[in-house]
């Protein structure tokens, strides 16, 4: 199977990504990269954090082999790994850029799933000495960008059968005990305190409102597309994985 691992840049795909590769996982493991040769392809260990993907760069895209335990096997997913500028979804661009727009097209409409991860929005980060508001789009901005990624996916991705909605920095989120979230969300395949549609619903109810017309037109309009919410963060795995979990236990694919 197969999916696209995407989202706008300084979303903290990077930093997932490299989380997910490290060896102290649960249900899932990246078998390509290995941890030790993604680590030094992303990671910059002068400064100290992931380096930041290259700006001068319209789309930037990587493989990831990922494995993910589900039950009674395990599954294979082929991850296409894209970092696509803001200004990829003006017309403009696109002509001008027509054989990166039309590669980027070729590789996301040979996919089966979506991993989509979008950055919080500033009304829902925590106030504190070490946050900068600036950092953050409004809410406004966010549901703007969002409704870019509903138009691409309803007109270039009537393929798609999952898509996978992370909600990233979950530990910059008010009011978000990841331990405790963690808890209520985890994935155990014989005792999990909640389902997936439980998961979702809980997920959307509190982070996703905002663009609630935007995923019921994604569900509704595109033929048999199944969006859920997530919320993700590089300080807890449980919540990292289980995205993965979900398009691993769902998606068709190899075992």
């Amino acid at each position: 199977m197969s999916v696209i691992y995407l989202g706008d840049r300084e979303t903290g795909k990077t930093s997932l990504a490299l989380e997910l590769a490290n060896p102290n996982g649960q249900y899932v493991k990246v078998l390509s990269p290995d941890y030790e040769g993604l680590k030094a392809l992303l990671y910059d260990d002068d400064e100290g954090r992931t380096r930041p993907t290259e700006a001068a760069q319209s789309t930037h895209d990587r493989s990831l082999d990922i494995e993910v335990v589900v039950p009674t096997r395990r599954k294979t997913i082929y991850t296409e790994w894209i970092d696509t500028p803001g200004e990829i979804w003006r017309p403009t661009w696109q002509k001008n850029n027509a054989d990166q727009w039309n590669q980027f097209l070729t590789v996301t409409q040979s996919c089966q799933g979506v991993l989509l991860v979008v950055p919080p929005y500033r009304e829902i980060v925590s106030q504190g000495a070490d946050i900068n508001p600036d950092d953050f789009v409004t809410q406004q901005q966010w549901i703007r960008r969002f409704d870019r990624w509903v138009e691409f996916f309803q007109n270039d991705c009537s393929q798609i059968k999952h898509i996978a909605l992370c909600l990233n920095k979950a530990d910059l989120l008010q009011g978000v005990d990841l331990k405790r979230e963690a808890q209520k969300l985890a994935y155990h395949p014989q005792n999990s305190r909640m389902n997936w549609m439980q998961r979702n619903d809980y997920i959307f109810k509190r982070f996703f409102r905002p663009v609630r017309r935007q995923i019921a037109q994604l569900n509704q309009r595109t033929s048999g597309v199944s969006v859920k919410c997530f919320i993700t963060s590089i300080y807890n795995r449980e919540l990292l994985e289980l995205p993965w979990i979900y398009l691993g236990t769902f998606l068709k694919g190899n075992s």
